[in-house]
């Protein structure tokens, strides 16, 4: 009856080393691969966890090719008891879909999942860099039959149970799991030992135990490429259209300051002549038609599916800004369908808000109310929407990519065996040639999401209703409210079981807005890890200060190396794993410019860099850069701003 502690791990190509096939698909067949960054903290969680439970068994888990023994040896280096790799061609081209039932057939041989005797903790990263889904945690936890808890920054063992914190948009919420359950774990976590000298040994005289498919006994048509609900059916290049940066010059903080001031008003100046005009978007989101003009026959791959379906996701009584985000592509999807928008509400006393999403595009608001439904815990929210969409069989289905929408989507589309594809920034309907299947389908939702480090835009389709999609926050803008439209309400009453409640909420904080002012802000200052490691972000904060009283609707955001280290709240956090940006003015301080944090702000109006290495990646997609450090050129803007600097904005 010994505790077992599993900990999945996925090694991962360097992004920088993918490359695109001659197919149009990426190859990481000769990139160099490590140990994916966000996996090292579920490892290290697990064993400290081992410190309260010494008599625990460490299992290490994983699935690739025989190359994914080396970082295996490192977890057994680390202080794993036993390292298990699933590798098996018929493997070969699964989405998360097929991933986490592979993974999970393996854990359910070796005897666990709900109902065994032996207790256990499943323990992940949050998501891997390759592919930055965040689903096959879920997925996995979803085909044990078991609880979860995922972006978790702190787990507490208390026997019988474990308490955890697991960020939310604008805050945190304490749950209290029973064990059995599965925990992905927030790189805001304790981060990841190095190898013994002692451990390396014992691992170099430990064996992989190397399992084939047939083995685990999984169905191996629900595996591979024939067995993933989704595919990908075309990777392109991202591109950059902004101009070269102007590097501003001066020997000081204050020659820099003037020099900036001076610039930004010549734009100015230029852009109200009519000889100038700021940097366009990026247009690297614009979906490209897919060729249907094959002379194969067309064929309606849905099968009776009707209609597009929304999640809201409810904060008390008060949707989620990202829901109402969705429900401007839902409703620009079922016109294109020729269907209707349903929106599903779950939570108690919510009623109220029907009439908002009404307003906002939906044709009909279905609401789960129930008393123990106050606060959003994913196993009840399953369930619920699970029903629904037996009941109303729709085609498509779109969530926000929240915290909770991002766990929720994979678990979902796991029981109601659909694929769902992750943060996209398009959604488009349109067909798809399948040259193997000498047909055309349609008409296939065509989700377009960046990947590999948001260096490729890819497009990412499947042929199995609802297709599902989360879709990065900030990303689409809400439609307007329309009092003149009409909808209807209905109630619907899932059945629900006593474990769907297993998982107690304990706390649950959230900053008033959840920093949703960042997405209306006229300028943005982020800051990156230096700025909270020298000043707590005060020079930043200071900055914002004083422009809110020039009367600027300003806020301040944060890198996500920023937040991992605990210089800022998850709610502010800007970039892929983050909120996504459009200001008029961004100023970049300390910022790298990591192409994750890239992707949340690039279409900025205007762009300021403010870094001391001159080579740093941001200046490559700024508008304005500064050469210095921060602490010198801050103090001047806030006094410029104090006499009436606006960067522009008046």
């Amino acid at each position: 009856m010994g505790l077992k502690i599993i900990s999945l791990m996925k090694q991962v190509p360097l992004p920088t080393e993918m490359r695109m096939g001659a197919d149009g698909l990426m190859d990481r067949t000769k990139a160099k691969s490590m140990i994916n960054a966000d996996c090292a903290f579920g490892l290290e969680q697990g064993l400290q966890l081992k410190k309260h439970a010494p008599d625990a068994e460490l299992i290490v888990v994983s699935m690739g090719p025989p190359s994914f023994e080396q970082s295996l040896k490192k977890a057994l280096a680390m202080g794993y008891d036993r390292a298990m790799l699933l590798s098996d061609r018929k493997l070969g081209g699964s989405d998360t879909f097929a991933t986490g039932y592979a993974i999970s057939s393996l854990i359910k041989k070796l005897g666990f999942e709900r109902g065994c005797k032996d207790p256990f903790i499943i323990f992940s990263g949050r998501q891997t860099t390759d592919g930055d889904t965040a689903h096959v945690p879920s997925q996995v936890a979803e085909n044990l039959d078991i609880p979860q808890a995922t972006f978790v920054e702190k787990v507490e063992f208390l026997g019988d149970h474990v308490k955890v914190r697991r960020i939310i948009e604008g805050g945190y919420q304490v749950l209290k799991l029973p064990i059995p359950c599965l925990i992905s774990i927030a790189p805001t976590a304790t981060p990841a030992r190095h190898p013994s000298l002692a451990g390396a040994v014992r691992a170099r005289d430990t064996k992989i135990e190397v399992w084939s498919l047939d083995q685990t006994g999984a169905d191996s048509t629900v595996v591979g490429l024939t067995g993933s609900p989704t595919l990908v059916s075309k990777v392109v290049d991202i591109q950059k259209d902004r101009p070269p940066v102007n590097m501003i010059s001066g020997h000081t903080g204050r020659e820099l300051t003037d020099g900036l001031v001076s610039a930004i008003e010549d734009l100015k100046n230029r852009v109200a002549d009519g000889s100038s005009r700021s940097a366009p978007a990026s247009g690297a989101n614009t979906a490209v038609a897919v060729e249907s003009d094959s002379g194969f026959p067309k064929v309606d791959f849905r099968n009776g599916a009707r209609g597009v379906m929304t999640w809201v996701e409810m904060h008390g009584q008060t949707p989620a800004r990202s829901s109402l985000e969705i429900l401007s592509q839902a409703r620009k999807l079922a016109d294109q369908l020729g269907t209707k928008v349903c929106s599903v509400m779950i939570g108690h006393d919510i009623k109220g808000a029907a009439r908002e999403i009404i307003e906002h595009g939906a044709d009909e608001v279905v609401i789960v109310d129930d008393p123990r439904l106050k606060e959003y815990t994913i196993l009840p929210t399953t369930t619920a929407l699970s029903q629904i969409i037996e009941h109303d069989r729709p085609e498509i289905a779109l969530f926000g990519a929240t915290t909770s929408g991002r766990e929720l989507a994979p678990r979902l589309a796991s029981r109601v065996r659909a694929g769902v594809t992750a943060d996209c920034t398009s959604l488009e309907v349109g067909d798809y040639v399948h040259r193997i299947k000498k047909a055309v389908f349609y008409p296939v939702l065509q989700s377009i999401r960046p990947t590999y480090g948001e260096s490729k835009l890819a497009t990412i389709i499947g042929f199995w209703c609802p297709q599902m999609a989360t879709a990065r926050a900030g990303t689409f803008k809400i439609l307007p409210r329309d009092p003149s439209r009409k909808g209807t309400v209905t109630e619907f009453k899932p059945v629900f079981k006593d474990t769907d409640f297993k998982v107690e909420v304990l706390e649950t904080r959230r900053e008033s807005g959840g920093g949703d002012n960042l997405f209306v802000a006229d300028i943005v200052i982020s800051g990156g890890r230096p700025a909270g490691d020298c000043d707590e972000f005060r020079l930043i904060q200071d900055l914002v200060e004083a422009l809110r009283e020039q009367g600027i609707n300003a806020d301040w955001g944060a890198s996500r190396h920023a937040v991992d280290n605990g210089c800022a709240p998850y709610a502010r956090q800007i970039g892929q794993t983050g909120k996504t940006v459009r200001p008029k003015v961004y100023l970049a301080v300390a910022v790298s410019g990591a192409i994750q944090h890239l992707a949340g702000m690039k279409e900025s109006g205007k762009i300021i860099a403010i870094n001391q290495d001159p080579q740093a990646a941001i200046f490559r997609h700024a508008d304005f850069g500064l050469v210095r450090d921060y602490r010198e050129v801050l103090p001047e803007l806030i006094e410029k701003v104090k006499t009436g600097f606006t960067f522009g904005l008046r």
